[in-house]
């Protein structure tokens, strides 16, 4: 489900906020821009309950957990109904949590040797971070000996680069800040949300 959704989206959504009330409502907004794919992050606090809530209604976002270190915080997302797992690197403890529960990960890395190791400990996708680092031009070299891996690059994305990203071979992109902030969240400016997910959406699939 994790890899139709983002082959179908080109894109998901990476939220940290400092609290967030109504994730299903925001699951809603972002659904309605086009991003189905929705990544609730460990460094927000309460994050079990968040994902919790936003599994709990129906919004038709795929709900995951991001920011996912160690075989613990592996189990608490999905104890509390993530459908997904994504890490900043390699964890090994969270790739076997991931496996034995039949739910997909997206490991971190960022050189071929991290690649290759997500990729034995059967990352779904893998995850290029933090991608502003390196830029487009270090995914296409990656894509040389690894053309079969999809590869979502993450950190420093918006509108105005994401086609570029594309481009250089990723399965979707990664929308953080710019399209969805603390602030919109506070405010529950959903209308703002689906608009900036929209024109996120259009560039990655342009």
């Amino acid at each position: 489900m994790l890899i139709e959704t983002l082959t179908a989206d080109r894109a998901l959504a990476v939220v940290r906020a400092p609290r967030i009330d109504d994730p299903a409502a925001l699951c809603r907004a972002l659904a309605a821009g086009g991003i189905r794919t929705v990544e609730f992050t460990f460094t927000t606090p309460g994050v079990e309950a968040v994902i919790a809530a936003a599994a709990a209604e129906p919004h038709g976002a795929l709900v995951g957990a991001g920011t996912v270190t160690d075989a613990r915080t592996a189990e608490a997302a999905i104890a509390a109904g993530a459908r997904f797992l994504v890490t900043p690197g390699i964890s090994e403890g969270a790739a076997a949590v991931a496996r034995d529960a039949r739910v997909p990960i997206m490991l971190g890395a960022l050189s071929p040797t991290e690649v290759m190791r997500a990729v034995e400990l059967g990352s779904a996708a893998v995850k290029i971070f933090p991608a502003s680092t390196v830029g487009p031009g270090h995914l296409k070299d990656l894509r040389g000996p690894f053309p079969g891996v999809p590869f979502v690059p993450s950190g420093g994305l918006h509108a105005d680069n994401a086609a570029q990203w594309m481009a250089a071979g990723a399965l979707a992109v990664t929308a953080g800040s710019s399209v969805v902030s603390a602030k919109d969240i506070e405010a529950a400016a959903w209308d703002a949300v689906t608009e900036r997910a929209r024109a996120f959406s259009r560039a990655a699939t342009a």
